[in-house]
Parts: C-alpha cells; sequence; structure tokens
C-alpha cells in the first residue's frame, strides 16, 4: 500500500466524514446539541421546555436567597472587623450606652 496514494487520501477522508456523521447521529438521538464542520453549535430552538423554564426559576430564586445571605453575612463581618480594630474604651463606652437605653 502506498501512503501517498489517492486512494488512501481519500479514504481517510470517507472514514473521518463517517465518524462525524455517526457522532452526529448520537448527539442527535440523546438530545445534545449538534456541531458543525467548524465544530460550531448548531442547536435547537432558543425556546426552553417548561421543565428547563423551571429549573431556571428555581436557580434564580435561589441566588437571589445566596445573595441577601452573603448580604448579611457582609454586615456581620463589617461589625465583628470594627469590633476586633477599634479600642476597647470605645467599645466598652458603646456596650454601657447600650445598656442605659434599656
Amino acid at each position: 500500500m502506498d501512503w501517498g496514494s489517492p486512494q488512501f487520501v481519500l479514504g481517510i477522508i470517507a472514514i473521518s466524514y463517517g465518524a462525524w456523521i455517526v457522532n452526529n447521529w448520537i448527539r442527535a438521538k440523546h438530545g445534545y446539541e449538534l456541531e458543525d464542520e467548524w465544530g460550531g453549535k448548531s442547536g435547537k430552538s432558543s425556546k426552553n421546555s417548561p421543565d428547563e423554564q423551571r429549573k431556571i426559576e428555581l436557580l434564580s430564586t435561589e441566588n437571589e436567597q445566596l445573595v441577601g445571605k452573603i448580604d448579611r453575612l457582609q454586615e456581620r463581618l463589617q461589625v465583628l472587623e470594627r469590633i476586633a480594630t477599634d479600642p476597647a474604651k470605645r467599645t466598652a463606652d458603646e456596650i454601657e450606652a447600650l445598656r442605659e437605653k434599656n
């Protein structure tokens, strides 16, 4: 077999093209996005299924809750940093002022 013959080169091209077709067929069968010949994605329509929309809503809600928790933690951390870095006399005065209010 001559490695530089046109039949060998065409055989390699045919095998590569066939593998690409099989790959896309398997991806389509299992619902994955398809790739074009340049490696780009040619996905399904942009409309999400109801399940996907529900997941997006749940993730958005969870994200909002986590952002709120982070904000509260940052506020608490600022208070702790202020307590740790302020002089003891000032902190004691603030505690006494709070005791006098009650």
